[in-house]
């Protein structure tokens, strides 16, 4: 009964030690999952609760089964120094019990159950990988037994050594770093070695290639953000995109682009690596030349001319490489860079046509006797009209009308005129044989190279001419054809006939501007060169001369002169102005000298254009930007008085003028107008000499000076527009630019005894 009582008592020991340690094991679990528990008798329930085995765990094994020595003084194994250390702690506690029931069967039922217990101190990283991310709930499933439920109370005290190792993980990462992954390249394998020479070719500093120093880091941009890849081939061959590129380049002479101007490598000569990253930046560095140059042009407006400003607009290296390697059609997306407008499209055909590369059939025109038409002189002496077979055939290789009409009549002889001075042959209006070899040749030198630097000042120009927001609207003036046309969803609105500088200084400039307003009866503020330039040497002469035709002098404190005429029916500017503020300090406007529209050379002005029907004018742009106020010209000459009135624009209109002395008429026939300003002999003297690169810096150009004359005094007798003579009383006006499109310092005051011009503004 002692022995009985004496092993109960162990046994109850033994109870109590493991009792304690199941509440341990699971308070610690319970704080590591911070999830809290009900009452410690739950806890000891669910303790004593068998668990599975993690699916990470091997089942054991007869090689698993070893001796107990957890009972005696052994230490637990060096792999698994940490968990020793926790279990040594664990069997102290245990230490009376273990000694008492060590021959216990229950003790050695446990003994796999503790085995499998210190598994998880020798699992392998890829077995760790796979285990759940809570450490406590790893530890609580590793203590699952695996033996029955008596023999569980033997396995428990290996639990609180498991679970006591959470706190101590962090300690145990330092020396097992998980390694971070490999970074894959996107470049294939068969294109890394030509990669690597491109990326090489790129960080060099004696690279060749790609002389704009923007152009070139763009380029390394790109190149860079697909990990050097090469562009234009995949495994040594050709791309689809390399090949429409290619033949793109090949064949920008239909454009009027020169082919040589884009250099194409031989790929199939590059044999190595290096060979073939060179020849894949010299594509990449012609395409850029292509795009750049379809769309700016091969020179700059300002080589041309200082009277020349246009908006810039530049293309992006990188969109233009993005856009042409990702495209469907490679070559398209690269012609797409060439001007969209009507124009220039209509322009690329006859140059086609002109190279004897045209769509339709070649009209060839027979030799034989000389056509000439002889005008009518009086009513005994008739025009003088011949008939010929070939006459058919001349109409239609001229585009006159009438095709089947055999008469030489005064259309076909003028024609035949203006072809010949295209020619550069004798202008007589007769077909000879010279005329006659001269149409059939397949290349006339003047009349292509004539087109081509058409096509070249189109580039100049924006590539949306018009407002979207009315319309894509807008108004183009042709100086060279003398018309003036306003546009409106891409047809013709309104045409008139213009009166534009004459050649030399007055030249009107070519510009892209936007017209703000109108004014109604202006004042006409003479210009600082008409001022200096003309009026004041004609003051010397007869001081009185501006006095009698209506202009009003002024003198300011400063010594400059403001001349100006108020607004009346004899106004140099007639009743409207159209009002683009510019730096050139032209615009467009009415005159009283109507008869200069009956020329056909309409060049006399002093750099401003002359508009033949303002009032209509006027109506046309006001219904555009006012649709609901019924705009007319007779509402618009109601407006005539002699007070100023400045109608605005709720959206300004741009205005284009160009110099286009070849363009396709409504016909569809291809016209040539004589270069009055020589800018087509300027551009083709300069496209045709070497080093053509050079033409696409920018030139700066001096502003001309309109200061006064150094001790310039006007001479006596000079009437001023104050009544008492002498300075006007102004310490200092504003400038002509004010003067003439308003903004800046409100004009001051006049004096006593003058009538100041009324300015009336209406803004809608």
């Amino acid at each position: 009964m002692r022995d009985c009582l004496n092993h109960r008592g162990g046994f109850d020991r033994v109870l109590t030690a493991v009792a304690a340690t199941f509440l341990t094991v699971s308070a610690t679990s319970a704080m590591a999952q911070d999830a809290p528990r009900a009452t410690p008798a739950e806890l000891a329930i669910e303790a004593a609760i068998p668990r599975p085995e993690p699916a990470n765990v091997p089942p054991p094994t007869a090689a698993d089964f070893k001796m107990d020595n957890t009972a005696s003084t052994t230490p637990a194994p060096a792999d698994a120094a940490k968990p020793a250390t926790t279990d040594a702690a664990a069997a102290d506690a245990a230490k009376p019990a273990a000694n008492d029931t060590a021959k216990a069967p229950a003790v050695d039922a446990a003994k796999p159950a503790a085995a499998d217990a210190a598994k998880p101190a020798e699992t392998k990283p890829a077995d760790t990988a796979a285990a759940p991310p809570a450490p406590a709930a790893t530890d609580n499933a590793a203590l699952a037994p695996a033996v029955p439920l008596p023999a569980t109370p033997s396995a428990e005290p290996a639990a609180p050594a498991t679970a006591a190792v959470a706190p101590s993980a962090p300690e145990a990462s330092p020396a097992a770093p998980a390694a971070e992954p490999t970074k894959v390249s996107s470049v294939p394998p068969a294109d890394q070695p030509v990669a690597d020479k491109l990326k090489d070719m790129l960080a060099s500093k004696s690279l060749h290639d790609f002389e704009r120093k923007a152009e070139r880091t763009d380029v390394e941009k790109f190149y860079t953000a697909r990990e050097f890849a090469p562009l234009w081939t995949q495994g040594g061959s050709l791309t689809d995109n390399a090949k429409g590129v290619i033949a793109r380049l090949k064949d920008a002479a239909v454009d009027g682009l020169n082919a040589s101007d884009y250099p194409v490598p031989d790929f199939a000569a590059a044999t190595t690596p290096e060979a073939l990253a060179e020849a894949d930046l010299k594509l990449t560095e012609s395409t850029l030349d292509y795009a750049r140059q379809a769309q700016s042009g091969r020179m700059h407006w300002s080589q041309v001319s200082p009277d020349i400003q246009y908006p810039e607009h530049p293309t992006d290296p990188e969109q233009v490489l993005s856009n042409v390697t990702t495209a469907k059609d490679a070559s398209a997306a690269l012609e797409s860079y060439n001007p969209p407008q009507k124009l220039y499209q209509e322009l690329k055909e006859k140059l086609a046509e002109l190279r004897g590369e045209g769509k339709g059939p070649v009209i060839t025109i027979a030799q034989g006797p000389a056509l000439k038409y002889i005008p009518a002189r009086n009513k005994k002496q008739p025009a003088v009209v011949m008939q010929d077979p070939r006459v058919p055939q001349l109409r239609a290789k001229l585009g006159v009308e009438n095709a089947d009409d055999t008469h030489y009549d005064a259309k076909v002889a003028e024609a035949v005129r203006r072809f010949q001075d295209s020619a550069d042959i004798p202008v007589t209006g007769v077909l000879d044989n010279r005329t006659v070899t001269a149409l059939n040749s397949p290349k006339r030198d003047r009349q292509i190279d004539t087109v081509i630097v058409n096509m070249e000042r189109w580039r100049w120009l924006p590539r949306d001419l018009g407002a979207p927001a009315i319309g894509d609207a807008y108004v183009i003036l042709n100086i060279p054809d003398f018309t003036l046309k306003v546009m409106q969803h891409g047809a013709q609105l309104w045409t008139t006939k213009v009166v534009t500088g004459k050649p030399g200084i007055h030249a009107t400039p070519l510009l892209t501007e936007t017209m703000k307003y109108i004014t109604v009866n202006p004042t006409w503020n003479v210009p600082p060169s008409i001022v200096y330039g003309e009026y004041l040497p004609a003051l010397q002469q007869d001081p009185t001369v501006l006095q009698r035709m209506g202009l009003r002098v002024e003198q300011e404190r400063d010594g400059s002169i403001h001349i100006s005429q108020p607004p009346g029916d004899g106004n140099a500017l007639g009743r409207i102005r159209f009002n683009f503020p510019n730096k050139f300090l032209v615009y467009q406007h009415d005159t009283p000298d109507k008869y200069l529209f009956a020329k056909d050379e309409r060049a006399y002005s002093h750099g401003c254009m002359r508009v033949q029907y303002p009032d209509q004018y006027a109506s046309v742009l006001l219904n555009i930007t006012e649709p609901n106020e019924h705009w007319t010209p007779e509402k618009i000459r109601s407006m005539y008085s002699s007070n100023e009135v400045d109608l605005k624009f709720p959206t300004p209109i741009p205005v284009n003028i160009t110099y286009q002395t070849a363009f396709v008429d409504d016909a569809g026939k291809l016209e040539f107008r004589k270069d009055l300003y020589g800018r087509d002999a300027t551009m083709i003297a300069m496209l045709k000499a070497p080093h053509t690169r050079d033409l696409e810096n920018v030139v700066a150009h001096s502003q001309p000076s309109y200061s006064r004359p150094a001790g310039y005094t006007l001479p006596p007798g000079v009437g001023y527009a104050s009544n008492e003579g002498g300075f006007s009383g102004f310490s200092s006006g504003p400038s002509f630019f004010e003067r003439l499109f308003g903004g800046g310092p409100p004009t001051p005051p006049a004096p006593v005894g003058r009538h100041p011009t009324q300015r009336r503004i209406f803004t809608r």
